[in-house]
């Protein structure tokens, strides 16, 4: 994967102040080396400029950018981030068509099919991609995003200019932005957070563009345009002809995901969804006579304060041993300990360029670090319970009877510590309803639907455009971080397209979570990895980093850290000193009372660091 980032103003003739510019372009290329620290490279033309910072997997010699490509006197200028897997059968139609190519990249595929097609052959296109290509027909620049925003593509415009980036730090890298966070922005931070609506950028103006949108730059303006949306379809498949799909898309996905000119390895925790991955994975290079490598986390003696709940009900180590084992894969055991991932907090805080998910997100960040030199490519099971149906939300009552996000069902323990002035401010509960209502008015619709599996679909939607959306991110920037490209196969378009419109009866057949994902995987598993109950990533239960992060959070609220203008100090007081439950998380699973200290510290820092100003 890469970095990229540019700016474009059909007024403005950026080449009467070429050095300016280009030194503009070299820094916003500069803050996002660590997503593509092997190569960079900028080009300022007349409107415009953009800049890379590359990752090389692919054409590991020739495949430099901004890379450029001239057809009847007219250049055609790219810049990338991401994967296409299916570049080899792209390339094939564009040679039948009487294009050449000089590299093997799938970076010239793209360009070469812009060129070809125009922008609709973005809709030809398997893969995790965002990418921006100046147009010298059209005489604009055109921005692309993933159909499920694998990857990240962030923008701000100031009047007839549009500045955009990889990151958020790349915007910020431009002169004359400055970061504000207005009552929206402090909602998404502390009401919705660390989930976010998808298109915010969460500070004043920024925004990131929508998953499956283009976004075409010209002297006409900015014209936003989707080129897919999901939709709903009766299913006319039979359960078997249903599970003998399902194991062909997702074997198939692994598979085409596989693609490198660098080893690949995959995350292996135990369950069901990293273990399909490295199965299909460990068969593939066993044909050609390779092992598979893996890598598996946990936390320093985490075994010894492990604590069993409904949504983490045992340890993963053992099944992590038993598919070590199975697969005869080289295998890495990382730990984190406390000081650590408490540490961590700031880094994933600088990944992010916002307030992430705690020590949630800083752990995977560490563990990031630890396998990039091993390797440059990894393969995850992020995704799949999404996707499936794998998380508790999904089938508790209570979750499904819900008017609100059923992984934030209890805005209480976000409230604890805030002011009350604040909280006026903020009207939480009002801001949460009006957001989850217009994300449940987006579902796509079938009117055969029972008011039951009606149902199913909103929470089925509302888990891809949120929680989906919010751990994508999360793998992303705690893995680039470290300039390690993270594939999550489960979020290929193709399986998602499919399995959205599985009747839930197939889904879960027999009562049995995931079940239509286990009996694809028949064959591929040992039956008690196949059957495991979910166990979701990883956290410590050491009481000892709590106590690390209260004494932290201590510190910071003795002085005069900018987040203290929100928070009540009794009532913060009062929360430090309350015993925490750790089986009632104020987001998704894991997001408990720990996490929430986290969470403020990284608020904090964020803060601190982007010196963000308040409105």
């Amino acid at each position: 994967m890469c970095g990229i980032a540019g700016f474009y103003n059909a007024n403005r003739d950026y080449l009467k102040d070429r050095t300016r510019y280009e030194n503009v372009l070299e820094q916003m290329s500069a803050v996002q080396r660590h997503r593509g620290p092997d190569d960079s490279g900028i080009w300022l033309f007349e409107h415009g400029g953009l800049s890379h910072a590359r990752l090389s997997i692919i054409d590991l010699a020739n495949g430099s950018q901004p890379m450029k490509k001239t057809e009847a006197g007219k250049t055609f200028v790219i810049i990338y981030n991401g994967e296409i897997y299916n570049t080899e059968e792209l390339r094939n139609d564009l040679i039948k068509k009487g294009h050449t190519f000089s590299t093997t990249c799938d970076t010239e595929v793209i360009l070469t099919g812009y060129m070809e097609y125009g922008p609709d052959f973005v809709k030809q296109l398997n893969g995790i991609f965002a990418f921006a290509i100046q147009d010298p027909y059209r005489d604009g620049v055109c921005l692309f995003r993933d159909r499920l925003g694998v990857k990240p593509l962030f923008y701000t415009i100031q009047e007839d200019e549009i500045i955009f980036g990889s990151e958020l730090k790349a915007i910020l890298a431009y002169p004359g932005i400055r970061p504000v966070l207005d009552r929206d922005g402090l909602n998404q931070v502390f009401s919705i957070g660390p989930a976010r609506t998808s298109g915010c950028g969460v500070l004043k103006g920024m925004k990131e563009l929508l998953p499956g949108h283009l976004l075409f730059c010209s002297r006409d303006g900015f014209h936003l345009k989707s080129y897919w949306k999901l939709e709903s379809h009766p299913h006319e498949d039979s359960y078997e002809e249903t599970i003998e799909k399902t194991s062909f898309l997702v074997r198939d996905s692994i598979r085409r995901q596989m693609v490198s000119d660098v080893p690949i390895c995959t995350f292996l925790s135990g369950g069901l969804d990293s273990s399909l991955v490295s199965a299909v994975c460990a068969k593939e290079l066993k044909k050609k006579g390779k092992r598979l490598t893996t890598f598996s986390f946990d936390f320093v003696n985490n075994d010894k304060y492990f604590k069993s709940s409904s949504f983490q009900p045992a340890q993963d180590r053992p099944f992590v041993d038993q598919m070590v084992k199975f697969l005869d894969s080289d295998h890495h055991y990382l730990e984190c300990d406390n000081v650590t991932q408490a540490d961590r907090l700031y880094d994933s805080v600088i990944a992010h360029d916002l307030p992430a998910m705690g020590d949630i997100d800083s752990s995977l960040l560490h563990f990031c670090s630890l396998v990039k030199p091993h390797n440059k490519v990894t393969l995850t099971g992020e995704c799949a319970d999404e996707i499936f149906g794998g998380y508790p939300w999904f089938h508790k009552e209570e979750c499904f009877k819900a008017h609100t996000f059923p992984w934030t069902m209890d805005l209480n323990a976000r409230k604890a510590i805030l002011r009350d002035d604040f909280l006026n401010h903020l009207q939480m509960d009002e801001y949460v309803k009006e957001t989850y209502e217009k994300s449940i008015a987006e579902t796509p619709t079938l009117a055969e639907d029972s008011p039951t599996e009606a149902r199913r679909r909103e929470i089925s939607y509302l888990n891809l455009r949120w929680f989906m959306q919010t751990l994508l991110n999360r793998m992303d920037r705690t893995s680039m971080y470290s300039g390690l490209e993270a594939r999550v196969p489960f979020a290929d378009h193709r399986i998602i397209e499919y399995v959205w419109n599985v009747p839930w009866d197939m889904k879960t057949r027999d009562g049995v979570v995931k079940n239509l994902l286990r009996q694809s995987g028949k064959g591929l598993l040992p039956d008690e990895v196949l059957f495991r109950r979910k166990s979701p990533y990883p956290k410590t239960y050491d009481t000892n980093y709590e106590a690390l992060l209260i004494k932290r959070v201590r510190e910071m609220a003795a002085g005069s850290a900018p987040v203290l203008q929100f928070l009540d100090r009794k009532k913060l007081e009062q929360f430090l000193t309350s015993p925490s439950d750790y089986g009632k998380p104020w987001y998704g699973q894991l997001m408990a009372g720990p996490q929430m200290l986290a969470y403020i510290l990284q608020i904090n820092h964020w803060m601190e660091v982007y010196h963000i100003s308040v409105e």
